[in-house]
């Protein structure tokens, strides 16, 4: 979990495109193939077909929101509750887009193009991108989001119908792990570093409190671990950087 290795200096857009496309070709693709073939498994066993499944990737590309989508439809949800958890859920993107957007896009960039550079912008394509922007300069910036966040988005669809014809030789279980290697791969990246105590004390306190908030408010315990943790976590870490 290393910083990618400083390059020599990129004056050419096509070629930070091309860098953006080989780096996020690494793990980072293999660990995103790895969760849409598990997606991809879980729509044959809701009797999805596959071009719903490819479809909901294309649309989507969020795959925590297209699993409950999944769920909640096979079980017969109000399109209202659908509609509703699946913005909640993808809500969590709208601070990296804030966060990253800002870094790369060139003055007078349209709004169509800003969002259609929003679309790309996952979990795994903020923490890869936003790692190696010191290394690049700011003109070059958005062709390396492009590249990066465009092979990551070409796979899926491709690793969704993967899944779903090889859903007779994967089992559930397996199938789920899969599903949950991009999260795990993004908490890592998101560790990785000096001076990141207050993820670890945020990582801790979630370890500590969810399965007891669990058995206390299992509708709420995700919310309330995340908002107790990370706010400890914080407060902490607000205190140690204020007194040195």
């Amino acid at each position: 979990m290393s910083k990618p290795d400083a390059t020599l200096p990129i004056s050419s857009p096509r070629a930070a495109f091309w860098l953006g496309a080989r780096e996020a070709a690494r793990v980072p693709m293999a660990v995103m193939a790895a969760s849409f073939l598990g997606f991809g498994t879980l729509i044959r066993d809701l009797d999805w077909s596959v071009w719903l499944g490819v479809y909901s990737t294309i649309s989507t590309w969020a795959l925590p929101g297209q699993i409950a989508m999944a769920e909640m439809a096979a079980r017969g949800a109000p399109l209202a509750s659908m509609v509703l958890a699946v913005a909640f859920i993808n809500a969590r993107l709208m601070p990296m887009v804030a966060s990253l957007l800002p870094q790369v896009r060139r003055p007078g960039m349209s709004l169509v193009v800003q969002y259609a550079a929003a679309m790309i912008i996952a979990a795994t394509t903020w923490a890869g991108v936003m790692r190696r922007l010191p290394d690049l300069r700011t003109e070059v910036r958005f062709a390396y989001l492009t590249g990066y966040g465009g092979a990551l988005y070409a796979m899926s669809p491709f690793a969704t119908a993967a899944g779903y014809f090889l859903a007779d030789h994967v089992a559930r279980e397996v199938a789920m792990g899969l599903v949950f290697l991009n999260p795990l791969y993004f908490m890592l990246l998101f560790l990785a570093g000096p001076g990141n105590t207050g993820r670890w004390l945020a990582l801790g306190f979630g370890a500590a409190l969810g399965p007891m908030l669990y058995t206390i408010l299992p509708d709420w315990s995700l919310v309330l671990t995340g908002l107790l943790g990370g706010t400890a976590a914080w407060l902490i870490g607000r205190r140690r950087a204020r007194h040195g």
